[in-house]
Formats: C-alpha cells, sequence, structure tokens
C-alpha cells in the first residue's frame, strides 16, 4: 500500500471565518437549528440530449462474488472513500450553507481521514453584498450553492486521493447540469492512476424501464424494476448512457442489490470504464464484500463509503454557527425571538 501524505487533518476553508466576520458586521442572524441537506442530484438527468444505449451485454442478473480471490489483491491496495454532509441555515436576508467534506484512506490498521469543512452565504440583496467580501450575491443561490459545493468535491477529491488508487464516491457521476464539472475532471484522475466508482443510493430515475420496451410501463422506476430482478448477491448487466452531441458525457452503470432492500447504482465514467474492463469485474465483487463487511441491512453501504459518512457528519458537528452568532452581541430578528435562542 502506498504511503500517503498531507492526510489525517482537517482543512478549514480560506474564507470561512471571513464570511462569519461578514454576517457578524452586517447583523445577519441565523437560525439556531440547521436543516440536513441532501444535494439530490441523482435523478437530474444529464444530459438532456442523452440516450440509452440499451445494454453493454445481454439484461442478465450476474451473482456476485465475495470470495474472488481479486478482492485480496485489492485490499492490497490503496482503497479511498468519499461522503459529506450539508446544514442549510434560512435567514430573512440569505441562507447559509455549511458544507463537509470527508475523504477517507483505508490504512492496515485503521481509516485515515482527511476533511473539509466549507461556509457560504448567498443572498438576493445587492446592498447587502455591497457592503461585504465573503458574501455572495446570487440570483438562484440553491444552484449556485451545488456550484460550489461540486468544486470543492472535486479539489479535495482530485488533490488528495492517493495514486494508482480505488476510490468510491457517494453520489453519481451525472445528475443535473452540476455534475458536468465531474465529467471535466475525470482525466485528473486517470493520469494519476485513479479508478472513480460512483455509488447512488436512492434514486427515482427510469433510465432503463423508459428505453427497454419490454421494460416500459410496468415499473416506478430502474430502481423498482431491479429490485424485483434481482436476488440478493447480485448485479445487472452494464447499460450505457450517453450525449449524442458530446460522447465524453457519458456512463456506464448497473444495479446491486446487496440484501433483500432497495439495490444501488453504481457508475463508471465511459473513459474509466474502457482502460479498466478487465478489472470491473472484480471490483463489483469488492464492493459487495464491502457491503457484507459493513453488515448493515437497513441501511446497505460498502464500508469505506459508512465510514466516510461518519466523518462527515462528526466534523460538520464541530462548528456551532448559533454560539458564533450570539457571542457577536448583535440583536436577533423577531423570529428568532419568537422560535428560541
Amino acid at each position: 500500500m502506498e504511503k500517503v501524505e498531507g492526510i489525517n487533518r482537517l482543512i478549514i476553508q480560506n474564507s470561512f471565518n471571513d464570511t462569519i466576520n461578514d454576517l457578524q458586521e452586517i447583523n445577519i442572524k441565523l437560525p439556531k437549528d440547521p436543516d440536513p441537506v441532501l444535494f439530490d442530484f441523482a435523478d437530474q438527468v444529464y444530459p438532456k440530449t442523452g440516450e440509452l444505449v440499451t445494454t453493454i451485454d445481454e439484461i442478465k442478473a450476474i451473482n456476485l462474488d465475495p470470495k474472488d480471490p481479486e478482492i485480496i489483491n485489492w485490499l492490497n491496495k490503496t482503497i479511498v472513500a468519499y461522503d459529506e454532509s450539508i446544514n442549510k441555515f434560512s435567514a430573512l436576508e440569505g441562507t447559509a450553507y455549511l458544507m463537509s467534506h470527508s475523504l477517507v484512506v483505508l490504512g492496515e490498521t485503521d481509516f485515515i481521514p482527511l476533511c473539509l469543512l466549507a461556509f457560504y452565504f448567498y443572498t438576493r440583496s445587492k446592498d447587502i453584498t455591497s457592503r461585504t467580501k465573503h458574501i455572495k450575491f446570487s440570483a438562484n443561490p440553491e444552484m449556485d450553492s451545488q456550484i460550489d459545493f461540486i468544486h470543492d468535491k472535486i479539489d479535495i477529491l482530485t488533490k488528495y486521493s492517493p495514486k494508482d488508487s480505488l476510490l468510491f464516491i457517494d453520489g453519481p457521476l451525472i445528475g443535473g447540469d452540476v455534475y458536468t464539472y465531474m465529467i471535466r475532471d475525470v482525466g485528473k484522475f486517470l493520469s494519476k492512476g485513479i479508478i472513480p466508482v460512483y455509488f447512488v443510493k436512492n434514486s427515482t430515475s427510469n433510465l432503463v424501464t423508459d428505453n427497454i420496451p419490454e421494460l416500459k410501463d410496468k415499473f416506478n422506476s430502474d430502481m423498482h424494476w431491479a429490485y424485483t430482478f434481482l436476488k440478493k448477491g447480485q448485479r445487472t448487466n452494464f447499460f450505457k448512457y450517453a450525449d449524442r452531441n458530446n460522447i465524453r458525457n457519458a456512463k456506464i452503470f448497473c444495479y446491486m442489490k446487496g440484501f433483500e432492500i432497495s439495490p444501488q447504482r453504481i457508475e463508471f465514467h465511459v473513459d474509466t470504464f474502457n482502460k479498466y474492463q478487465n478489472k470491473i469485474n472484480s471490483i463489483m465483487n469488492l464492493a459487495y464484500y464491502l457491503m457484507l463487511v459493513q453488515g448493515n441491512l437497513r441501511n446497505p453501504q460498502i464500508r469505506p463509503i459508512a465510514i466516510a459518512e461518519k466523518y462527515a457528519r462528526a466534523i460538520i458537528q464541530l462548528i456551532n454557527l448559533d454560539k458564533i452568532v450570539r457571542d457577536s452581541g448583535l440583536i436577533p430578528t423577531m423570529n428568532q425571538e419568537r422560535f428560541g435562542w
């Protein structure tokens, strides 16, 4: 296993404290309790000009093998996983997002984390932004927060994922216009020998069931179809989704059912799939093995992503924005007085 440099630390965004200071100076009060947010890109299908190339091979269920001898070889290499946690604070003057990104490397005896904590505040008030440096004007805070999020996500993944590693990423490769940013950086991964694999746990996408004639109108979603089609410990064949106008905007995916519960979609960029095609089957077996190792029947995830999720959620709890703003001595808004500080 390659020696991992530069991780096992928490990185605070450069403008983190500056943004908080701007909020205090401009007298903006944030709610005491945040709303946990999931940027759900999984069902924002991009590209709109895309088409499903029916199958890579025939539609079939494929047994997964947790005893595949190749799994040992993968476990002796560098395995990395990513997850995130996001809190949203809605104020009268705008919306704040506290974002935690977690990257963990499987060490010989433990998980080695690197976490990034970022904070953004968006407002539609040009008057407010004209008086500050780090509060952002936004006509569409929801979209702009997603763009900032994906830039930070790509930054931590491309800078700190070790060379020649297998990288498990929670979330889709393609999902909405925002995820074109992820596709643009696939080459950075491949140039470092990194194999990125994307996991989608919840989705109502119907790419397969809308495009395979014999499945059309019979199922609520691809997940619904895959659940009924697969037995536990099986995956489907691979499917390809591509943009007719830009062949790089493409993904290859399958569905995997680890337990008697909703399946997951596993995605590869087409360049990754083509370069590592002879290793894909063993990667799928490894994913199933790591899901069995985690052993959570109610929330089946592969263990490295489950660990990354725990770090992301723990790190975001380190920042008490309520206390920071209260300590500034500012006067609460009416809603803050009504609903408690």
